[in-house]
């Protein structure tokens, strides 16, 4: 009965081009995987001969160091899909879905890259030279871990703490401005033009404010007036 069996399958074989013609990896009895969930197109910032046990697909996200709660690493560190929907050791102010040279990890920033993501919250991203000494630079800046700068640090260096492009901290020569800073406030309480003026001179020949000012105009005035009338008389 066996060896009739396996003729007529045989037979079935042969008699039926169709089948004979598929290769049997192609057959639709065959078991696939369903790369539905699986990466389309792999690149930079992939390593593609890396089995994702989680995720049942090839490939792995390359995530940069620096993105990584815990690493000794200095190289980027593959993670599988799962993982990194979780989370799972990554820092919460960075962003794995964009590519950061040959891994992925960007800090997340916000109002077009001026405000960076620190901790949890969103800080200054102080201009190229304002900082003394920066924690960690970003294409629209430096950024500080610590306290950020106060209003009088900022303003001994000729600078406000007010949006420049993408960035903050607007720079005043000291020679044409003056920035007066409150104690408890990083934005300073005055600006003032000097118009050429030397503020830091404090001799009495200059008025101590506008009441003063008008007097010695006043008084100037009357002194041309006095002239005019004892040298051209009607």
């Amino acid at each position: 009965m066996r060896k009739i069996f396996t003729v007529s399958f045989i037979s079935l074989l042969i008699a039926s081009p169709a089948v004979s013609a598929t290769p049997w990896w192609q057959q639709p009895t065959v078991c696939r995987l369903d790369p539905t969930n699986c990466y389309t197109s792999m690149g930079i910032g992939y390593d593609s001969e890396l089995w994702d046990t989680n995720g049942g697909c090839w490939g792995m996200k390359l995530i940069c160091p620096e993105a990584l709660i815990s690493t000794s690493e200095s190289q980027p560190i593959p993670m599988g899909k799962s993982d990194i929907a979780k989370s799972k050791n990554i820092k919460q102010d960075f962003d794995t879905n964009k590519l950061n040279g040959d891994c992925f990890g960007v800090r997340k920033t916000i109002s077009d890259g001026a405000m960076a993501s620190v901790n949890g919250q969103y800080v200054k991203v102080w201009c190229n030279g304002v900082l003394n000494n920066p924690d960690e630079f970003l294409p629209n800046g430096e950024i500080t871990f610590g306290e950020q700068p106060s209003c009088s640090e900022l303003a001994d260096y000729g600078y406000v703490a007010v949006v420049d492009n993408n960035c903050y901290g607007k720079y005043y020569d000291p020679s044409e401005y003056r920035i007066e800073c409150d104690s408890d406030d990083v934005l300073p309480s005055r600006l003032v033009i000097l118009n050429g003026a030397d503020y830091s001179t404090t001799s009495g020949k200059f008025p101590a404010d506008v009441s003063a000012a008008n007097k010695i105009f006043d008084a100037m005035e009357n002194v041309s007036e006095n002239q005019r009338s004892k040298y051209y008389k009607n």
